[in-house]
C-alpha cells in the first residue's frame, strides 16, 4: 500500500470522523479489510460524499497491512472520486498505481468522457494503446462517445470504426450504438445507417440513437419510418425516442402524427417528463396549435429552463409579444434566470412586431442587468429589429460595431430589410458579403433580384439569374406548400400540374382572384423577376404553391374551419396580400407557416403586422 500511494502525500492526513464510521457500521472495528474499504467507497460514490471518501482514503494509507487486491481497491477509489466529481484526485490515484488492470483504464477513460473532458479521454486511450493494453467493448464505446461530443473529423470516425472491426467489436451493442451515434453527429448518416443495419443485437438505446441521428441530420421522414418499424417489433419506449420522434413531427409540421405521438406519451406515462413535454410544447407551437402548446406547458409541474424557453419561443414565432413578455416575467418569478435562448426569442418577437424601443431595451439590459453577453444570434435579431422598422442606416452601423466578424444571418437580416424598403445601395453591400459567406444559398440571389425588380433594373436581374444558372455551388430550392386534408398530406409545387384535381383547383383559383378584387386585392407584380408584360406576371404569380394549397383547402375543408398551410420558403409579398384578402372574403382563419414564422390571417389582417 505504501507503494500504491507514494505520489499522494497531499492526502495522507487522516480525518478522524467517528460519526462517519458509525454511519457505515464500522465504528466498533479495530481491523479493516480491503473488502470493508471497497464497501465504504462504493457507498461514498453512490451518495456523492467526497469528504467521507477522502477520510476513507486517509484510513487506507495508514493501514499499510491491508490484505486483498490492491488494484481492485484503487479502481474503486478512482470510481468513487469520479462520481464525486473530483477528476484530479482520481487521476492522482491512477498515476500512483504500480499495476493497472483493464478496469483501471476503462474507469479513467469513462471518467473523462462523463465530465466532458474528451481530449483527456482520447489521450488516455492512446497512452493505453502505447502501453500495449488490450481494450474491450467498454473502452472503445467510451472513446467513441468522447469523439461524438466534438465531432468534426470524419477520418477519426473511420479510424475508430476500423479499430472496432479489427478487434471484432463492431457488432457489440455498446460499440455499435456509440459508433452509429458518432457517425450521425458527424453528419455521416449513411454510414450510421449501415452500422445500425449490420448490428444483430439492438437495444432500445440503439433504436433511440438511430432515430435521434435521423433527426439531427434533418431526415425527419426517415425518423418516423424507423420509429414505426420499431413499434412493429414491440420496441421499448423511452423518453429519448419519444422526444426525437416528436421533434421530427415538429419540423415536418405533421400535426396528425404529432397528436398520435402525444397520445403515446400519455399511454406510456411520459406526459409528466419535462423533456418529453418540452418537445410536445414545441411540436404543437410549430404546427400552429399554440393553445394546445400552452395547455401542455401549464400542466407540467416542475418546469425547467428548456420548457420555459420553448413556450416563449412558440409565442414569439406566432408574433404574440404580450404573451411572450408575460411569460418572461413569470419565468423570473419562478426563480429561473433568462439565458441566451430566452433573449433570442424576445428580440425576435420585437423585430417581427415592430417593437423597436422594447428591442433596444432588452438588448441593452441583457448585459447590464442579466449578465448575458450578446452573441451572433442576438446581434442578428437586433439588426432585424432595426431593419424591419426601416432604420437601415442604424442597422448597418450596428453591424460595423459588432466585436466579431458578421455572419451570414446578420447580413441576411439586413438584405431582407433592404428588399422591403428598396434600399439598393445597402442591399448590394449585404449581398456581396452573403455571396462570399454562403455561395450555395440561392435565396440571397433571389432577394437581391427582388430589389432589382422593384427598381426595374432588368439587366441586373438578368445577370443575377445567369449567375444562378451557371453556378455549380448554388443550391436551388423549389418552392413547395403542403396541407393536411382528412389524414392525408397534399403537396403543391410552383406551377403544379401533377395533382389529380389541379384543373379544378386552377379554375377555382381564377374565380377566387376575381372575388378578392372586390376586397381590394390587386396582384403585386413589382417583385416578379421576369421582364414581361404585367398580365403575364399576374399569371406567373397565380402559380405559387401556397395559393394552390389554399384553394384546395377551401374546396375540401368544412365551411368556417381554419386552413393551415406549410411552406418551405418565405411567403412572397403577393401571396401575403392574397391571404389577407382571402381571410376577409371567406371569413376563415388562414394560418401559413413559412420558413421563418407563422402568419395568422383573419378579417383582412395578418398577425405579423406587416413586420415580416
Amino acid at each position: 500500500m505504501r507503494v500504491l500511494f507514494r505520489n499522494l502525500s497531499v492526502l495522507t492526513t487522516y480525518y478522524e470522523q467517528e460519526d462517519f464510521a458509525y454511519k457505515y457500521e464500522f465504528s466498533n472495528r479495530n481491523v479493516f479489510q480491503a473488502s470493508d474499504f471497497i464497501e465504504i467507497l462504493q457507498l461514498c460514490g453512490r451518495n456523492r460524499e467526497f469528504l467521507e471518501a477522502k477520510a476513507c482514503h486517509g484510513k487506507m494509507i495508514r493501514r499499510l497491512d491491508l490484505d486483498g487486491d490492491v488494484t481492485t481497491l484503487s479502481n474503486v477509489l478512482i470510481n468513487s472520486y469520479s462520481k464525486c466529481g473530483f477528476v484530479e484526485l482520481a487521476r492522482k490515484v491512477f498515476d500512483g498505481m504500480r499495476e493497472r488492470s483493464l478496469v483501471s483504464w476503462n474507469t479513467m477513460i469513462g471518467l473523462y468522457t462523463r465530465n466532458r473532458m474528451e481530449l483527456e479521454a482520447l489521450n488516455t486511450f492512446l497512452y493505453m494503446r502505447k502501453e500495449g493494453v488490450e481494450f474491450s467493448e467498454f473502452t472503445i464505446s467510451s472513446v467513441l462517445s468522447a469523439c461524438g461530443a466534438n465531432c468534426d473529423d470524419a477520418l477519426a470516425c473511420k479510424q475508430l470504426h476500423c479499430l472496432s472491426l479489427k478487434a471484432c467489436l463492431d457488432t457489440h451493442v455498446y460499440v455499435g450504438t456509440a459508433l452509429l451515434d458518432l457517425y450521425a453527429k458527424c453528419g455521416m448518416i449513411e454510414e450510421s445507417v449501415q452500422v445500425f443495419e449490420f448490428m444483430q443485437d439492438k437495444s432500445s438505446v440503439t433504436w433511440s440513437s438511430m432515430v435521434a441521428g435521423y433527426v439531427q441530420n434533418r431526415s425527419y421522414e426517415e425518423a418516423l419510418l424507423l420509429y414505426r418499424r420499431g413499434q412493429r417489433m414491440s420496441l421499448e419506449q423511452n423518453q429519448f425516442t419519444l422526444s426525437s420522434v416528436i421533434c421530427a413531427c415538429s419540423n415536418l409540421a405533421a400535426l396528425i402524427e404529432g397528436k398520435q405521438m402525444h397520445a403515446v406519451i400519455h399511454k406510456t406515462g411520459y406526459a409528466s417528463n419535462v423533456f418529453v413535454a418540452s418537445s410536445a410544447v414545441d411540436m404543437y407551437a410549430k404546427c400552429g396549435s399554440l393553445r394546445e402548446s400552452y395547455i401542455i406547458f401549464s400542466e407540467v409541474g416542475e418546469k425547467n429552463m428548456e420548457i420555459w424557453n420553448t413556450i416563449i419561443s412558440g409565442f414569439a414565432k406566432h408574433a404574440r409579444p404580450k404573451e411572450a413578455m408575460i411569460l418572461f416575467e413569470k419565468m423570473q418569478q419562478g426563480g429561473m434566470q433568462p439565458n441566451e435562448v430566452t433573449f433570442s426569442s424576445l428580440l425576435s418577437v420585437c423585430g417581427h412586431t415592430g417593437l423597436v424601443e422594447e428591442g433596444r431595451r432588452i438588448f441593452r439590459f441583457m448585459r447590464s442587468k442579466y449578465g448575458v453577453s450578446p452573441n451572433v444570434v442576438h446581434y442578428s435579431c437586433m439588426v432585424d429589429v432595426l431593419g424591419r422598422a426601416g432604420l437601415l442606416s442604424e442597422a448597418f452601423e450596428l453591424i460595423k460595431s459588432i466585436p466579431f466578424d458578421p455572419t451570414a444571418s446578420i447580413w441576411g437580416s439586413l438584405l431582407a430589410s433592404c428588399r422591403v424598403y428598396k434600399n439598393l445601395e445597402l442591399a448590394e453591400v449585404a449581398a456581396k458579403e452573403l455571396f462570399s459567406l454562403e455561395p450555395e444559398n440561392a435565396g440571397n440571389h433571389v432577394l437581391l433580384s427582388n430589389i432589382y425588380a422593384a427598381n426595374k433594373q432588368w439587366e441586373e436581374i438578368a445577370n443575377s439569374r445567369k449567375l444562378l444558372r451557371d453556378s455549380s455551388e448554388v443550391k436551388k430550392v423549389r418552392g413547395k406548400s403542403w396541407i393536411e386534408i382528412k389524414d392525408k398530406v397534399h403537396v403543391f409545387s410552383v406551377g403544379e400540374s401533377g395533382h389529380p384535381r389541379i384543373r379544378e383547383i386552377c379554375s377555382k383559383l381564377e374565380s377566387l382572384v376575381i372575388e378578392l378584387g372586390k376586397f381590394g386585392y390587386k396582384p403585386r407584380v413589382e417583385h416578379e423577376l421576369h421582364d414581361v408584360e404585367e398580365r403575364k406576371k399576374e399569371e406567373l404569380l397565380m402559380q405559387h404553391s401556397e395559393k394552390l394549397a389554399l384553394v384546395f383547402g377551401l374546396m375540401c375543408l368544412p365551411e368556417g374551419s381554419s386552413v393551415r398551410i406549410m411552406k418551405n420558403l418565405r411567403i412572397c409579398v403577393d401571396c401575403h396580400e392574397f391571404m389577407k384578402a382571402a381571410s376577409m372574403a371567406t371569413r376563415r382563419l388562414i394560418i401559413v407557416r413559412d420558413v421563418n414564422r407563422f402568419h395568422h390571417f383573419s378579417d383582412g389582417h395578418c398577425s405579423c403586422g406587416e413586420f415580416w
